[in-house]
């Protein structure tokens, strides 16, 4: 019987030596390999060629462990890759499941629990966890509903004259009606009318609800996407 093939990638010594030893006392599993960075991971699972790895999150990187996956899938797409973490919420477990990985470990996991993930993973037969499917849905939702709400603000913005924008970042930067009056050389009454016009077309009642909206939405990320 051909022996499931293991790479564990861990930055801390004692968690490698730690799965290793439990994972080398099974006689369908075989310890090929111990790595501590992503890179070394990407590294070795090119020249082990794994079946499984057992993917710490966080090491150089907060995200290591997803950019590893993310390249060892690029050129090795049937390697299952497990995660490594801390706690079930860890909040970079969606991006770990986008990038390809196929279950995670909380470390502090029963052997019979880690054991059986190894199994079933390398058996392709991984049915999502219980909670974990929502999770996914409910991150889905979230993306688009923002993604939706982006397309409607670039709509009004590029509805703006080059005027009104610059008066609109003076507004998101903090800036007082005086302030905006004095810095662009023209009276109060021109940054009014040219402010009830912004908020006629974001069709809001004050500035004070348009800078909301674009800070949930982080302007300074929409005004870098309008200039390329």
């Amino acid at each position: 019987m051909d022996k499931i093939k293991i790479l564990v990638v861990d930055d801390i010594a004692d968690i490698r030596e730690y799965f290793s030893m439990i994972l080398s006392k099974e006689p369908d599993m075989d310890v090929v390999g111990l790595a501590s960075s992503g890179v070394e991971a990407i590294q070795k699972a090119r020249e082990l060629k794994p079946d499984v790895i057992l993917m710490d999150i966080q090491m150089e990187t907060r995200t290591a462990g997803i950019d590893a996956t993310n390249a060892i899938k690029s050129f090795n797409p049937n390697i299952r890759v497990i995660i490594l973490t801390i706690h079930e919420e860890d909040e970079f477990l969606f991006q770990a499941y986008c990038a390809g990985v196929m279950d995670y470990i909380v470390k502090t996991d029963s052997i019979t629990q880690i054991l059986n993930s190894i199994r079933t993973v390398y058996a392709n037969k991984l049915m999502l966890r219980p909670g974990v499917a929502d999770k996914i849905i409910d991150e889905f939702t979230r993306l688009k509903t923002q993604q939706e709400s982006l397309i409607y603000i670039l709509n009004i913005i590029s509805k703006l004259t080059n005027s009104e924008f610059e008066i609109l970042k003076c507004f998101y930067e903090g800036n007082s009606y005086k302030t905006i009056s004095e810095t662009r050389f023209v009276s109060q009454a021109t940054i009014k009318s040219q402010v009830n016009s912004i908020l006629k077309k974001f069709e809001m009642k004050t500035m004070k609800d348009v800078v909301k909206l674009l800070k949930q939405m982080n302007f300074s990320e929409i005004i870098k996407g309008t200039m390329t």
